[in-house]
């Protein structure tokens, strides 16, 4: 499935920042993730984040209308078009020059509300007992189930013993 930047790249980010470790480095999680333009983030700013992804993993957990409209509530988000780094005319929900912290959450939230609002059953949590990652499911028929092929070949080769013990 094809999504516009924020019903797909910016729903993926926010789907890496909740399987995140939480130890991890998040300006570096953000650079490998091609969020673009950085910036610094200092102690309240990562505390902010932190608090943010919890809000955002409530999103995989279950998705709404409600939910959504909340976490898009919680933002500064001021739709604009940006031209920058040569790039072609695009959107942005929050100012360039807003703290690193202020442009992730408005871009998380509005990637998560296209996504949903495209088709919501694309926000998912893998269905393998223990795992509890995240996902957006970009197959194309959208029926994906698990975060990974590991997680589901371990349930299919485990109901595949269950089936034949």
């Amino acid at each position: 499935m094809h999504f516009n930047p924020y019903g797909g790249a910016a729903a993926e980010l926010a789907a890496r920042l909740v399987n995140a470790d939480p130890r991890q480095d998040l300006l570096q999680l953000l650079a490998d993730s091609g969020y673009k333009p950085l910036g610094t983030l200092n102690t309240r700013q990562t505390a902010e984040l932190r608090r943010w992804i919890a809000r955002l993993d409530e999103v995989f957990t279950e998705p709404s209308v409600d939910l959504l409209n909340a976490l898009l509530a919680e933002t500064t988000s001021q739709p604009y078009i940006s031209t920058h780094d040569g790039r072609a005319p695009h959107l942005h929900y929050a100012r360039e020059d807003s703290p690193i912290d202020e442009r992730v959450k408005a871009y998380t939230a509005a990637g998560l509300a296209e996504l949903f609002c495209e088709d919501p059953g694309r926000i998912g949590r893998c269905a393998r007992a223990g795992c509890g990652l995240v996902f957006v499911d970009t197959s194309r028929n959208g029926r994906r189930r698990f975060c990974s092929t590991r997680c589901s070949n371990r349930v299919h080769v485990a109901e595949h013993r269950a089936r034949t013990a």
